[in-house]
C-alpha cells in the first residue's frame, strides 16, 4: 500500500508546506500532540483509493465532455453530485438540450472529500423517498454504466445510550416507511453485529439493513457517464462569470467559455451557490462548516473480521464510524461552539481557485469525540492515524438542503445539501420530475428554497448553521425549539407585550409566536419531550377559555397577500377551485395542481371589485406567491400580485363571548355580522379589515391591521374582555380546538400528497363556475372509488400523543398513516387525523395506532368531536 502526500488549506486558505503525519497511536496523540498540532498540517492519505482522495486541480475535459453550445433547456451550474444527478435524469427522461457547467473538474467542491455514508433513515418522512431511490440507483449504476462505484451496503446501526434516545427511536420507528426497513436491536443483537464493539452504555440500536457507503468520486464519474450517454453535455472549465434574465423569460448565461441561452438555469453550485445566486439577484442563506474525519491505518481487530460491520452513528457522541479497508474512519460533529466555519466565504465569497484544497486539521476539536470512539471500539485506542480529511460541507439554517424553483423566473436550486452524496439520486429525479411535469411529484415542502426569505440574513444563517452542525445528532423531539439567530426582525408588534403576559414562543418562517402561556404570567420553561409534558394543563386552560368565554391569539405570521387588477377576479377563478365571492365576503379555496392535487389552502376575501386579500399559511409564504406569480405570467393576466405579510398584523379574538367584547369597542359589531363576511371596521382608533371566520371553530373574528399598532389592539381588547374573562390562546390550544371541530390543515391533512378528493375537501369546489386549473382531473377523480378515507379517531393512550405521520395497523399490517393528532380535552384521550383503507372506515371500527413502539387502540369516530359553534347554532334551531 503506497501513500502520496497532500497539501492542506490553511483558514486563510494559503498552501501550507508539505510534510507526513507521522503514525503515532491514536491515544499518544490525544495525550500529546493537539496542544502542537500546527506543525502537522500536511498528511498523508490514500491517491486513487477508493474513497477518490485526489489532489489534482485539473481543469482538463474528462472523456465524453463537449464543448459549449449556445443554448439550452436546461443550464445546470455545479459538477458535483447534485449537478450530475439532476443532468443525468433530466437526461433521461428524454430532454434533448441538457448542459451542465463544471467551473473546474467533476466533484470539486464538497463531493470528493466527503465520507459518502448513504443511509435510508430520515426524520422527514417524504426525504426517506429520496434516500431509498439514491441507494436503489446506486445499487444498480455500475451495471448500467460499466463505471463502479464503491458502494457498500453494510448496513448501519444508530446507538441509544440514554432513554430519552430509545423514545426517540421508537418515535422514528413508528414513522413506518415501506420502502425503507428498519428493525431494533437489542444491546447483544449490537454486540452479534459488531464482535470489536464494547456494548455496556448501549441501551438500543436502530438498525437500517440496506445503508452503508459509497466512493463520492466514482459515484459521481459514473452518474455522469450515465448523463452523457443519455445525451447531456458535461463541459468542464467552464466557470460562469455571469447571469441575466432576458425579457422572453429565458437566461443569458455568461462563462469562460462563451455565452449560452436557456430555458431554465438550475444553481448546484455547492459552496460557490450563494454566489451565483447574486450574480442572478438573488440570494441563499448557505454557510460552508468545516467538516473533519480520520481515516486509521490497519487495526488487527478490524483486520480480523470475517465481514464489514455496519456503519455505527453514537447519537450522544455524535460521530459515525465505519470500517476503510482493515482500519477505521471516523466522523465527529463537533459542538457549536469549538466547530469552525468559513463566514469569510458568506461575507467575501469563496477564495478564487478554491476547488480540491483542504483545511488544516484540528484534533484537538475532535477530541472529546474519539475519546467516546475509544471506549465504543476499544481497538481504536491503539490505532495509528493514517489521514485527517477537513473540509467544507455547506449547510442551510435548518440543515435541510435548497430544493425547488426560486422566485425569480425559470431559475432553480439544488444547494444546501449536508448529506449531499445520499441525497444525490433522489434529489436528482425529484427535480427532474418537477422540471418536466410543471409540478413536484409529491410533498417535500420542508425543503423549498422560499421558506427563507429577506428576514434570513448573513448573520441569521451563521448563527442557525453553527447550531445545526453542533445539533446534527441531537434528539428530535416534537415541537422541539431551537433559539439560536433569534429573534429576527419578524415580530408581532405585540412581541414584549406577550411575552410579559407569560408566552412562550414557537419558531417559524422568521416568526415568534405564541404556542403557549404560562398561567402564572412568568416565563415558560421548555421540556420537550415525547409524553406530555409541562403544557399540557396550560393548553387545556386554553381550550376552556374559548369554550366558555373568548381567547386572544396572535396569528401575524399568516402570510398575507393583495391580488388586484382588471383581471384579479377571472384570475383567481382560474388558478383556484371554489368561486370567488362577492364584495365583503370571504371564501375558502385551494390551489389545485393539474393532477388534483393539493398544492395551498387560501382564505379569500373581496375587498374591492378587483381587489382580494388573500390569506396563506405562514410556512408557504412564497411558495404560494410563488404559484400565483407563474400563472399570472404564463396566462398573460392584468394583476398585480402584492405581498403584505411583514406589513400587516392580525389577531383573533373567538369564543361566546367575542362579539360582546368587539361591539364594545365599535358599533360595527352590534347588529348582524355573518359568517364569512368582511368589514372595513376602526377598533381602539385603528383602522382594520375584520373577517367573521376562526380556525377554534368557536364565534370569532380575525382582525387585519397595521402590524405596527397590533400591541395597541392586544391591550383594547384584553381591556373590554376584562369582565367576561378573556384571555390569552396559543397556537398550541389552536391545534387542539380545530382537530376537535373536524378542520383540516394544509401541510398535514392536505398537502401534493393528497388529492382534493382524498382530503374530503370538495365542499370547496365548485365544478360549475366553468374552468379552472385541475377540474379535469377532479372530475376523473369522482369517477373512481378511492383507495384510501380520511377519518378521525380516538385512540386508547394513556401519557403519549399521536402528532402526525405515525403508523396506523390492522391485523399485523400497516394500512394507513396518521396526519396530525392531539390530546382532545373534550374527550380526555388523544385523538387524530388518519388516512385509512375504505373498508376499515366505518364509525365505531377499530385500528391500532403505534406510538414510541406500542399499538394502541383507535376507534373510528363518525363525526367531529365537537360540533363548531355554526352547527350547533343549527342544532339548538
Amino acid at each position: 500500500m503506497h501513500y502520496t502526500t497532500c497539501s492542506f488549506v490553511t483558514q486563510t486558505h494559503k498552501h501550507s508546506s508539505s510534510g507526513d503525519i507521522p503514525c503515532y497511536p491514536l491515544t499518544m496523540i490525544l495525550r500529546r500532540v493537539p496542544r502542537s498540532w500546527a506543525s502537522l498540517r500536511n498528511l498523508s492519505h490514500l491517491r486513487g483509493s477508493r474513497r477518490g482522495l485526489s489532489c489534482s486541480t485539473s481543469h482538463s475535459k474528462s472523456d465524453g465532455s463537449s464543448g459549449l453550445e449556445d443554448r439550452a433547456d436546461t443550464v445546470i451550474i455545479g459538477g458535483g453530485i447534485a449537478g450530475t444527478s439532476i443532468a443525468y435524469h433530466l437526461a433521461l427522461q428524454g430532454q434533448k438540450e441538457v448542459v451542465l457547467l463544471e467551473k473546474t473538474e467533476l466533484t470539486a467542491g464538497s463531493t470528493w472529500h466527503a465520507a459518502g455514508l448513504t443511509t435510508t433513515f430520515q426524520g422527514v418522512v417524504n426525504l426517506k423517498r429520496l434516500h431509498y431511490y439514491s441507494l436503489n440507483m446506486y445499487n444498480q449504476l455500475a451495471q448500467e454504466t460499466g463505471q463502479e462505484t464503491g458502494l457498500h451496503l453494510c448496513g448501519s446501526i444508530r446507538l441509544a445510550t440514554t432513554p430519552a434516545r430509545v423514545d426517540e427511536m421508537k418515535y422514528q420507528m413508528s414513522r413506518h416507511s415501506q420502502d425503507a426497513p428498519l428493525c431494533l436491536l437489542t444491546t447483544e443483537e449490537v454486540l452479534q453485529y459488531v464482535p470489536i464493539a464494547n456494548v455496556d452504555k448501549i441501551l438500543m440500536g436502530l438498525y437500517s439493513p440496506y445503508d452503508g457507503h459509497v466512493d463520492p468520486y466514482s459515484l459521481t464519474q459514473a452518474i455522469a457517464k450515465g448523463a452523457r450517454r443519455y445525451g447531456a453535455k458535461i463541459v468542464q472549465g467552464a466557470g460562469v462569470e455571469g447571469l441575466r434574465l432576458r425579457e422572453d423569460g429565458r437566461w443569458l448565461v455568461s462563462t469562460t467559455q462563451g455565452d449560452v441561452v436557456a430555458d431554465r438555469v438550475v444553481n448546484a453550485a455547492g459552496f460557490w451557490a450563494k454566489e451565483v445566486a447574486k450574480m442572478a439577484g438573488s440570494d441563499l442563506p448557505l454557510v460552508p462548516n468545516h467538516h473533519q474525519y480520520l481515516v486509521t491505518s490497519t487495526v488487527p481487530e478490524v483486520k480480523a473480521l470475517k465481514k464489514e460491520f455496519p456503519v455505527l452513528r453514537h447519537l450522544e457522541g455524535s460521530f459515525y464510524l465505519r470500517m476503510e479497508r482493515d482500519g477505521l474512519l471516523i466522523g465527529p460533529y463537533e459542538s457549536s461552539e469549538t466547530m469552525q466555519q468559513c463566514n469569510d466565504w458568506v461575507t467575501n465569497g469563496v477564495p478564487k481557485g478554491f476547488g480540491k484544497e483542504l483545511f488544516d486539521p484540528d484534533l484537538n476539536r475532535m477530541e472529546p469525540h474519539l475519546e467516546i470512539a475509544m471506549e465504543l471500539i476499544p481497538s481504536f485506542a491503539n490505532a495509528s492515524i493514517q489521514s485527517v480529511v477537513n473540509g467544507p460541507i455547506t449547510y442551510t439554517p435548518d440543515l435541510l438542503p435548497l430544493l425547488g424553483p426560486d422566485l425569480l423566473p425559470n431559475m432553480w436550486v439544488a444547494a444546501g445539501f449536508g448529506y449531499g452524496i445520499v441525497h444525490g439520486g433522489g434529489m436528482g429525479k425529484y427535480l427532474a420530475d418537477w422540471i418536466q411535469n410543471g409540478e413536484p411529484p409529491f410533498e417535500l415542502n420542508e425543503c423549498d428554497p422560499l421558506r427563507f426569505s429577506s428576514w434570513t440574513t448573513d448573520d441569521y444563517a451563521m448563527a442557525k448553521t453553527r447550531e445545526c452542525y453542533g445539533m446534527n445528532n441531537a434528539i428530535g423531539y416534537p415541537h422541539e425549539e431551537r433559539f439560536a439567530g433569534r429573534p429576527t426582525q419578524r415580530l408581532s408588534g405585540a412581541h414584549e407585550l406577550l411575552e410579559k403576559r407569560g408566552a412562550r414562543m414557537h419558531f417559524h418562517s422568521g416568526w415568534e409566536q405564541p404556542a403557549w402561556f404560562s398561567p402564572s404570567g412568568g416565563k415558560p420553561e421548555y421540556c420537550p419531550s415525547f409524553r406530555r409534558t409541562n403544557w399540557h394543563e396550560a393548553v387545556e386552560g386554553e381550550v376552556e377559555r374559548v369554550m366558555t368565554t373568548a381567547g386572544i391569539v396572535d396569528l401575524t405570521p399568516f402570510a398575507k397577500l393583495v391580488v388586484e387588477g382588471p383581471d384579479a377576479a377571472a384570475f383567481l377563478n382560474y388558478v383556484t377551485a371554489n368561486k370567488m365571492p362577492k364584495l365583503g365576503r370571504t371564501v375558502i379555496s385551494h390551489i389545485l395542481t393539474t393532477t388534483g392535487h393539493v398544492y395551498a389552502e387560501l382564505t379569500v376575501t373581496r375587498t374591492k371589485d378587483d381587489s382580494f386579500l388573500v390569506v396563506t399559511g405562514s410556512g408557504v409564504e412564497l411558495h404560494d406567491l410563488r404559484w400565483l406569480q407563474e400563472q399570472a405570467r404564463g396566462g398573460g393576466w392584468k394583476v398585480n400580485i402584492a405581498n403584505k405579510t411583514d406589513e400587516l398584523g392580525c389577531l383573533s379574538i373567538a369564543g361566546p363571548k367575542s362579539k360582546a367584547v368587539l361591539a364594545k369597542l365599535s358599533p360595527a359589531f352590534e347588529g348582524k355580522f355573518p359568517f364569512f363576511s368582511a368589514k372595513e371596521v376602526s377598533l381602539a382608533g385603528i383602522d382594520m379589515l375584520a373577517m367573521r371566520l376562526s380556525y377554534t371553530g368557536e364565534l370569532g373574528w380575525e382582525l387585519y391591521h397595521p402590524r405596527t399598532h397590533t400591541a395597541k389592539l392586544y391591550e383594547a381588547l384584553l381591556d373590554a374582555g376584562q369582565e367576561h374573562g378573556v384571555g390569552d390562546l396559543g397556537t398550541l390550544a389552536l391545534n387542539v380546538l380545530r382537530q376537535e371541530k373536524g378542520f383540516k390543515m394544509w401541510g398535514a391533512e392536505m398537502n401534493l400528497n393528497t388529492t382534493i378528493a382524498d382530503a374530503g375537501l370538495m365542499a370547496f369546489v365548485n365544478l360549475n363556475k366553468g374552468d379552472f386549473v385541475g377540474r379535469d382531473a377532479v372530475v376523473k377523480l369522482l369517477q373512481q372509488r378511492p383507495e384510501r378515507v380520511l377519518v378521525q379517531v380516538k385512540v386508547d393512550s394513556p401519557e403519549v400523543d399521536p402528532h402526525g405521520d405515525e403508523a396506523v395497523w390492522l391485523c399485523g399490517k400497516v394500512v394507513g398513516n396518521v396526519t396530525s393528532g392531539c390530546f382532545s380535552h373534550h374527550l380526555r384521550q388523544p385523538i387524530a387525523f388518519a388516512y385509512l383503507p375504505p373498508y376499515a372506515v366505518r364509525p365505531g371500527s377499530q385500528v391500532q395506532v403505534e406510538l414510541l413502539g406500542d399499538l394502541h387502540t383507535a376507534t373510528v369516530l363518525d363525526g367531529p368531536p365537537v360540533l363548531p359553534h355554526t352547527a350547533r347554532a343549527k342544532t339548538a334551531k
